[in-house]
C-alpha cells in the first residue's frame, strides 16, 4: 500500500533531509586516498547523533529472518553497487570510486540519499559515468510533479544513462520512504516491460527515493562476500546518487538537498 505524507510530514522531512545533506556532504569531503571505510562510518553515526537523529540502516533487517545490517553507512566502491557495509579494514586507493548511501530517522521520519564521488583523480570514462548517473538523477527528479507516471522518472534515467553508452542495473530500485526506511511503491530506473508503470500516478503527498544505479559495463548484478553488497557481475564500475523526493501540489520538494 502506498502511504501519502502530510504536508506537516513533508515539512519534518525537509527538515531532516536537510541535516542529511549536510552530513553526507561533510562525509564526501573526507574521501581521499588512504582513509577507511570505518574513519567514514565513525564521523557518520557522530554527525547523525549530534543532529538529534538516528541511524535509519543499523540494526535494519530486509526480512524477519534475515541479517540486521552492521553499519549506518554503505560505502560501495567500485563494482560494488550499493549495501557495502562500511567496516573497517577497507582502505581507498587513488582511482577508485566509493558510493556513500545514508539513511536518518529524524523526528520518527525517515530520509534517504546517497552520492558517488572519486577518491584523487579519475580516469576520464569514469568522471564521466559519475557526471551521467547524477545528471540521471537531476533529470528524474524534474519529471516528478502531480499527474506523472513512474514511467516518465523510469524513462528519464534510462534514456540519458544509455545515450551516454551506460547501463542501468534492472534488479535494483528506488523505493518510497518516509514512516519506513523502505516503503512501496518500487521506484524502477528503466522500462519494466512486464509492469505498467504508468498505471502509477505521482500525487501530493507521495515520498520516493529515487536512486539512479548506472555501469560502465552491463547491466546484471550478482551478490559480494559480505552477503549485504550488490557489485556488477562482469565488474564494471557502477556509480549511484540518490534523493529523497516529496511530489506537492505545484511539483515537488527535494527533501534531501542542503
Amino acid at each position: 500500500m502506498i502511504k501519502l505524507k502530510t504536508l506537516e510530514e513533508i515539512k519534518i522531512l525537509r527538515e531532516g533531509g536537510k541535516i542529511l545533506a549536510e552530513i553526507l556532504q561533510q562525509l564526501g569531503n573526507l574521501v581521499k586516498p588512504g582513509i577507511n571505510t570505518a574513519e567514514l562510518e565513525q564521523k557518520a553515526i557522530e554527525l547523525i547523533k549530534k543532529a538529534g537523529g538516528v541511524p535509519a540502516f543499523k540494526g535494519y533487517r530486509q526480512s524477519k529472518n534475515s541479517q540486521p545490517f552492521p553499519t549506518a553507512l554503505c560505502t560501495s566502491i567500485n563494482e560494488e553497487i550499493v549495501h557495502a557495509p562500511a567496516k573497517p579494514g577497507r582502505f581507498l586507493e587513488q582511482g577508485d570510486i566509493i558510493s556513500l548511501d545514508i539513511g536518518m530517522k529524524y523526528k520518527n521520519l525517515f530520509t534517504d540519499t546517497a552520492i558517488t564521488v572519486p577518491v584523487g583523480d579519475v580516469e576520464a570514462d569514469t568522471a564521466k559515468l559519475i557526471k551521467t548517473t547524477e545528471q540521471c538523477l537531476e533529470l528524474a527528479i524534474k519529471k516528478v510533479k502531480p499527474g506523472n507516471t513512474l514511467y516518465d522518472i523510469a524513462r528519464a534515467i534510462q534514456i540519458n544513462a544509455e545515450a551516454n553508452g551506460f547501463n542501468v542495473v534492472r534488479e535494483l530500485v528506488g523505493h518510497g520512504v518516509g514512516y519506513a526506511v523502505h516503503e512501496e511503491p518500487q521506484v524502477p530506473n528503466y522500462d519494466v516491460e512486464e509492469e505498467d508503470l504508468s498505471d502509477i500516478k505521482l500525487e501530493s503527498g507521495l515520498v520516493i527515493a529515487i536512486e539512479p544505479m548506472v555501469t560502465k559495463g552491463d547491466w546484471q548484478v550478482t551478490t559480494g562476500k559480505n552477503d549485504f553488497s550488490f557489485i556488477t557481475k562482469d565488474k564494471s564500475l557502477a556509480a549511484h546518487f540518490e534523493h529523497t523526493v516529496a511530489v506537492t501540489d505545484d511539483g515537488h520538494v527535494v527533501i534531501t538537498e542542503s
